[in-house]
């Protein structure tokens, strides 16, 4: 199991995640893996105290001993003084003082120093066998295997930094470079699709730069051409663990992924084993995902890479912004079916496609429990690769203390084995109704749009919820708008999700299931018998409506009704909370239909823990909607008022959040 991260790395919108940014965090990532492995070290040369005194000295030991006492000089002999009888202890020390050297960058003899985590477990795979040879095998698995394990897991970079950034900076940054260059015909960003591949192609295929490291070409150009020389120059110091993916947020096309490839040239990075992986955000992008991945493994970059990647492609699926676009039930089915098609495109070019699952805590975002998300994917598209974020807020809840963190990380792997067996074993496919299920989806489709569509309805969003205050906050990685326009296009996901569940309306969890379920059973009830019969042996399906379900349950009426009162437009408020509560009690009411029993029958545990919440959380509600109205009257004048009244607002935001569980 590998680890990840995107914190310094992530510059999708973020002015903040500079190229200096991206350095420092590559050289703390390093330092903390170093410490941790040093202290482990520390703690190992402290226990294994065998004797030489009662037990041979093993020669391969002596000699190991004696090549690094020659190698590491005056700090190898005084080393080995301290334990003149426990050679075991001895080696583990010059261990000890080669780590050193790494962590203090004493670069001037390369047998002084790690130059790599591979070098470190090589010394400790050499210790295990002189240790087992000689009948200390319960050492070596009670005091070094944890070692051993720390180095496996956490190499000396600690987690592989993915870079993030959206497709149309690097287009300005493209555009910039060809202005710069003396092209008159520089606008890149509006060029045709074709014009753009065609050009890409023609320098790609040329040796020369079209770039040069002593000149400005702007802001953005400058910006991306720094971080990769950043990580350029990581690499050439401390080797490529430490890197992990180039992520293109909002891929709409082939070409931007070929304008990565461009900046990897210029910036030496292309014969490099970094993965370029296109994401996949809104559902038309979902729905066009193969055609563009197909594209791109089959271009002549992509395929004389491939022998670096080990055969495999990353591809990253947005479960926020498709659901912002679409809805969660036209979401969640164009995510299964483009993970089936894009797996497809994979195995016709004998490539394993892997996926990134972008999700977040909530489970309108994705979030749920592991082996449950696994169960739900397609047949035949988890191959033994699965990666997942994992956000902020989740982190403490899912692997907060050792038997949490023991519990999620055993679903992941079991739920991947699972696959892994089911692809070897299951020859049968089995026949689920797809024609049904694209029926519901897109009938909820249409009626999440329009509701967003709705005259007023982003009026209504900014009094309802408290997005004004999260726009404010700093508990984001990103600022909660790409641009800082007030569009819906513009506003972020997370804020999206998460300042409606604070309202306790959570629709984007539940909003168009209700009416596209009615829909299906009064047009089409011998399909809709088919679902019905689906959510007993549909894995997807069965776990989608539970899903949606726990949504409808978490949503509060009495409450939601309280946050719609901060709209003032008496006739707006009505028409949007008629379309809420219309769809909301559709959605429980057919939900119940499907399973044939009474979710508060069924979902006791949900219902008995929300219930020992919800006093707690009443209270909390109700000083939020005082306080919410107190900082909106306040002129901008009364900036020291309004500031002490927005921190207890981030207070209560941060309080609400831990009550409800997964809101972002």
């Amino acid at each position: 199991m590998n680890f990840g991260s995107w914190v310094g790395g992530d510059r999708d919108g973020h002015p903040f995640v500079t190229p200096a940014v991206t350095k420092e965090t590559l050289l703390l990532h390093r330092k903390a893996a170093l410490a941790l492995i040093k202290e482990d070290l520390i703690h190992l040369a402290k226990k294994i105290s065998i004797s030489a005194v009662s037990n041979p000295v093993p020669f391969q030991l002596s000699e190991m001993i004696q090549e690094k006492v020659s190698a590491l000089g005056e700090m190898g002999k005084k080393a080995v003084e301290r334990n003149h009888y426990e050679p075991w202890r001895q080696f583990v020390n010059l261990m000890i003082c080669q780590l050193e050297n790494t962590i203090t960058e004493n670069f001037e003899d390369s047998k002084t120093y790690y130059k790599s985590s591979k070098a470190l477990q090589e010394d400790l795979k050499n210790l295990r066998e002189v240790l087992v040879q000689n009948g200390f095998q319960s050492i070596a698995e009670d005091l070094l295997f944890s070692v051993e394990r720390a180095v496996q897991c956490f190499g000396f970079h600690l987690a592989k930094l993915d870079i993030r950034q959206n497709s149309a900076f690097h287009d300005k940054a493209i555009s910039q470079i060809l202005k710069a260059s003396g092209e008159t015909d520089y606008d890149f960003e509006n060029w045709e699709e074709e014009k753009r591949v065609n050009y890409l192609n023609q320098v790609l295929s040329n040796n020369a730069f079209i770039t040069d490291v002593t000149i400005s070409y702007g802001p953005e150009a400058d910006n991306v051409l720094d971080c990769y020389r950043v990580i350029r120059q990581h690499i050439s110091q401390y080797g490529a663990e430490g890197i992990g993916s180039f992520i293109v947020s909002m891929t709409r096309n082939l070409s931007d992924l070929l304008v990565v490839y461009l900046l990897m040239r210029e910036t030496q990075l292309l014969n490099t084993k970094i993965r370029v992986v296109p994401l996949l955000e809104t559902i038309e992008d979902l729905q066009n995902g193969s055609e563009i991945l197909e594209k791109f493994l089959q271009h002549p970059i992509t395929i004389s890479r491939a022998k670096n990647l080990d055969g495999k492609q990353e591809v990253m699926l947005g479960y926020s912004d498709s659901n912002k676009d679409g809805g969660t039930i036209a979401s969640k089915w164009n995510l299964h079916k483009a993970e089936i098609a894009l797996s497809e495109i994979g195995k016709k070019h004998n490539t394993e496609i892997y996926f990134f699952h972008g999700t977040g805590g909530t489970i309108s975002r994705g979030g749920g429990k592991y082996h449950r998300f696994l169960e739900s994917m397609p047949e035949q598209t988890v191959f033994g690769t699965v990666k997942i974020t994992v956000q902020g807020e989740s982190v403490a809840q899912l692997f907060g203390n050792p038997m949490t963190a023991k519990y999620n990380l055993n679903a992941l792997s079991s739920g991947t084995a699972r696959h892994i067996i089911q692809n070897k074993y299951k020859t049968e496919k089995p026949q689920y109704p797809f024609d049904s299920m694209e029926f519901l989806a897109q009938k909820s489709f249409e009626h999440y749009r329009n509701l967003i569509e709705t005259p007023g309805f982003i009026n209504f969003y900014g009094k309802a919820t408290c997005i004004d205050v999260l726009e404010k906050s700093k508990i984001g990685s990103r600022p909660a708008r790409r641009t800082g326009t007030r569009t819906l296009q513009d506003l972020r996901a997370i804020p999206w999700v998460f300042s409606w569940n604070l309202s306790r309306i959570a629709l984007t969890g539940w909003y168009g299931l209700g009416e596209a379920l009615k829909i299906l059973k009064s047009e089409k009830p011998q399909e809709y018998q088919q679902l019905k019969e689906a959510a007993q042996n549909w894995n997807f399906f069965k776990f989608l409506m539970i899903q949606t379900e726990t949504n409808l349950i978490l949503s509060n009426l009495e409450i939601m009704k309280k946050y719609a009162e901060l709209d003032q437009n008496e006739e707006e408020r009505n028409l949007l909370m008629d379309k809420f509560l219309t769809d909301h009690q559709n959605g429980v009411q057919l939900i119940e239909e499907l399973f044939g029993e009474a979710a508060l029958e069924r979902r006791s545990g949900q219902y008995d823990n929300l219930k020992w919440r919800n006093q707690k959380l009443d209270v909390l509600h109700h000083l939020h909607l005082h306080y919410l109205q107190q900082w909106r009257n306040l002129d901008d004048e009364n900036k020291l008022e309004k500031d002490k009244i927005l921190n207890k607002l981030l207070s209560l935001i941060n309080a609400i959040s831990s009550g409800l569980k997964n809101t972002g």
